[in-house]
């Protein structure tokens, strides 16, 4: 995997630099008008967005509970610019250093207060919400498959960076450019044993997960399901089990139907069949190349490893310029378990397309944006 470039974010006009020069500068505003902040915390936020401009990376500071897995993970990095390192390592240690900036990790008023709560939180009171939540019983898996697979669409971070680079846009439904989801369907169909569901954001897509959850479960198309969530706040929308909380608590005071999905699911938690887990890996700069033995070993005794999402579809493959056309399988062969990726295209990496595909989307009349606007999707999958 080494011999191919990791994708990096000093190229001007790429959409690493994108993110640095215009969707960060947007999220630290919008927290800043939502909290009552102290001096000490605005004043850790403004240098933090300065240095990643222009100063040199720094490592975190002494009595960090976590200093010394970010030491040996940043010993290459610290000391040069930001936007030379890795970008997946990057935006990674980016969101741990902006919970330490606001006080997330020490004793005292905003100990473990995730700083976007207030944006997922009003994501759930939306009317698209009341629309997604008014039939969600009774569909088949590949209806509910896909809508899973959409829910993707709904990204916070990904829309705050949107709306600061070009202002609001519509989403137009999207197009697959690779489609693993007979094969998909055709396991499920046969009632794995165990399928661990790694999610990805919270609101709307995890409200959607959950549906589909509840749907392998009451219809016997799995015999437990792991929800892995995040272990604290990252990359501004990720789920938490706070927002698992919150969305079936939505589901509850939603329609009949909703409300029989909340009821169904608490009660396969409470007999063990849906089982919430995390990992302080989900959180590490790290491509699931890297993963610890332990959760190796949790996603080898898996019938089926489904990964929602960029982020996790860029850990899966590596965050690399590989050539569009490597075949899924060479990038994702290492991995212990049968695994299946349901991922809207929002950032550069992309593996296992059709040449002809390929062709037409540089032709295309999306030809400058198709991997990061959000507006292509794929569900691939390998050993299915």
């Amino acid at each position: 995997m080494r011999d191919v470039a990791p994708i990096v974010s000093n190229v001007p006009g790429s959409f690493p630099w994108h993110v640095w020069h215009d969707r960060h500068p947007a999220l630290f505003a919008r927290i800043r008008d939502a909290h009552p902040y102290p001096a000490r915390h605005l004043a850790a936020l403004e240098a933090l967005l300065a240095e990643t401009r222009s100063g040199p990376m720094r490592p975190l500071p002494a009595g960090a509970a976590d200093k010394p897995a970010w030491d040996a993970w940043g010993r290459d990095h610290y000391g040069r610019p930001w936007l030379s390192a890795p970008f997946l390592w990057a935006e990674s240690y980016f969101y741990r250093r902006l919970l330490g900036a606001v006080g997330f990790f020490d004793p005292g008023p905003w100990f473990g207060l995730d700083p976007f709560a207030f944006l997922k939180a009003a994501e759930l009171r939306t009317p698209a919400v009341d629309e997604d939540l008014a039939a969600p019983d009774g569909r088949s898996t590949d209806v509910l498959l896909h809508a899973a697979l959409w829910g993707n669409q709904a990204d916070i971070g990904f829309r705050i960076g949107v709306a600061a680079a070009h202002g609001e846009v519509g989403v137009a439904e999207a197009h697959l450019v690779a489609d693993d989801s007979a094969t998909l369907l055709a396991l499920l169909a046969s009632g794995p044993d165990l399928v661990c569901w790694v999610a990805d954001n919270a609101g709307r897509e995890l409200l959607a997960d959950l549906v589909l959850v509840d749907h392998l479960l009451h219809t016997g198309r799995a015999g437990r399901v792991a929800l892995h969530v995040k272990p604290r706040p990252y990359y501004v929308s990720d789920a938490v089990t706070a927002d698992l909380v919150d969305c079936l608590g939505r589901l509850a005071a939603g329609p009949p139907a909703a409300a029989r999905i909340a009821a169904r699911l608490r009660a396969a938690a409470g007999d063990g069949r849906l089982v919430v887990s995390t990992h302080r890996f989900y959180c590490a700069p790290l491509h699931f190349h890297d993963m610890p033995p332990d959760l190796a070993d949790a996603f080898a005794a898996a019938s089926l490893v489904v990964l929602k999402g960029d982020l996790n579809y860029r850990r899966l493959v590596g965050d690399r310029h590989w050539p569009p056309t490597m075949p899924f399988a060479e990038a994702a062969g290492y991995f212990p378990a049968p695994v299946a990726t349901l991922r809207i295209l929002k950032s550069d990496v992309v593996v296992g397309l059709d040449p002809a595909t390929l062709a037409a989307l540089d032709a295309g009349p999306d030809a400058a944006t198709w991997r990061v606007g959000g507006r292509y999707a794929l569900i691939q999958g390998y050993r299915l």
